[in-house]
């Protein structure tokens, strides 16, 4: 298995990386604040994430060639910064502990860095012009 170490360096991987310690912080401050419900979102996305860091950190995306990688990963971060953005907006709304309006605010960080990626991503996939297989597997021009 080969794994794509420029990846950690480019924008795609410092995005991801990033994401994934915004929603770390945001897990960690709503569980010092004890809230079960923010605690399983935050967790939640952050192995989605994971999984997407890892797939194209281990290049699994051109050996599972039976999906649309890229645009899988755009639905993946538009619909994480959409939950991001509502569970920050009722965290910071009706915060009792410092924890949870922490987290909040770092949970509008994650959204705004999740809400890039999608854009970025949207920017690079090609649908009516001619791309290569490279193109094809990892939506890089």
């Amino acid at each position: 298995m080969e794994v794509d170490l420029a990846l950690l360096k480019s924008t795609k991987g410092l995005l991801k990386i990033s994401e994934m310690v915004c929603v770390f912080v945001a897990f960690v401050c709503y569980a010092v604040a004890s809230r079960p419900a923010y605690i399983a979102a935050t967790c939640m996305e952050f192995f989605i994430t994971l999984g997407f860091l890892l797939l194209y950190l281990l290049k699994l995306n051109k050996m599972l060639t039976f999906f649309f990688w890229p645009l899988i990963d755009v639905f993946s971060s538009f619909s994480a910064a959409a939950l991001m953005c509502i569970l920050s907006l009722v965290a910071v709304s009706t915060y009792t502990v410092k924890g949870t309006l922490s987290g909040g605010i770092v949970g509008f960080v994650a959204a705004a860095l999740w809400s890039l990626d999608g854009y970025i991503l949207v920017k690079k996939i090609t649908f009516n012009r001619p791309r290569t297989t490279t193109e094809a597997q990892t939506g890089e021009t």
